[in-house]
């Protein structure tokens, strides 16, 4: 993916506001979280602190960082006797992480 950026939305003319940040935000994905937090940091970068587009946009940097690092949690806890799953479970399945 391209770190390039919509010319208008990085344009001194253009005051950044929080929608413009949903919109880099979108359907975000693990896979693409790192680009995409690129992209936030660089629209949010001039912006004030206490702006609401640069306080959504932090917040947004913290979830696709650990989006992107953690990647997604699929599945259920395991069953009875059965292991959980790494992308479910924080570590080695024990008893108390199956749910049961």
């Amino acid at each position: 993916m391209s770190q390039a950026e919509h010319p208008d939305r990085l344009g001194e003319r253009h005051d950044v506001t929080v929608e413009d940040v949903r919109q880099l935000m979108g359907a975000s994905t693990p896979h693409f979280a790192l680009q995409i937090r690129n992209r936030i940091a660089r629209l949010i970068a001039p912006l004030t602190a206490g702006h609401p587009a640069r306080v959504e946009g932090e917040a947004e940097i913290a979830r696709l960082t650990a989006l992107g690092y953690a990647g997604e949690q699929r599945g259920l806890a395991a069953e009875g006797g059965l292991d959980t799953l790494p992308s479910v479970g924080t570590g080695p399945a024990s008893p108390d992480s199956t749910g049961s």
